[in-house]
This record gives C-alpha cells, structure tokens and sequence, in this order.
C-alpha cells in the first residue's frame, strides 16, 4: 500500500520504536519481516513512502506495547494520553 497523505503512523512508528529500544530491523524481525528486507521495509514504513496492511500494523503495536489508536493519533498530547491510559 503507497502513502502520501500526511499519516501520523511514520512518526508514530519511529517514536515508539525508538522508545522500545529496537532497530529497525529488529523490530521488522519481531513483526514476521524475513530478515533480509526487514530493515528496508520499517525504513519505508518510518518515511511514509509505503504504509503496512493492518495485519502487520497490529502485530507492530503488539511489539512495541502500544495501542493501535496511537499509531494512527494526530494529535501529540491526545498521543501522549492513549498511551498513558493504556498503561494503567
């Protein structure tokens, strides 16, 4: 699936990533990716230019322990407040 329309999910994708201590490719691993085109294909997916099915976005949140509202939350304080409710 091609994405050019200004999704949340890229940010989102790299913020809670980052947060969880994964590379790229690690996280393309743990999601089922074949380990050759992991890190390419989270890289397309972190710079907006391919967006995963939502199969592959649940399993995501999954790994990075967050709920799939916030991949897809516009707004940063609405994000940062899922994710809050969400731990507790």
């Amino acid at each position: 699936m091609k994405t050019n329309d200004d999704s949340p999910f890229p940010k989102r994708l790299k913020e809670a990533r980052k947060a969880k201590g994964l590379s790229q490719k690690k996280l393309g691993i743990l999601a089922g990716m074949d380990e050759f085109a992991a890190s390419a294909r989270m890289n397309q997916y972190e710079k907006g230019v391919h967006a995963p099915d939502f199969k592959t976005v649940k399993a995501l949140a999954h790994i990075l322990e967050v709920p799939t509202a916030f991949l897809y939350c516009i707004e940063d304080e609405l994000a940062e407040k899922i994710l809050y409710f969400c731990s507790k």
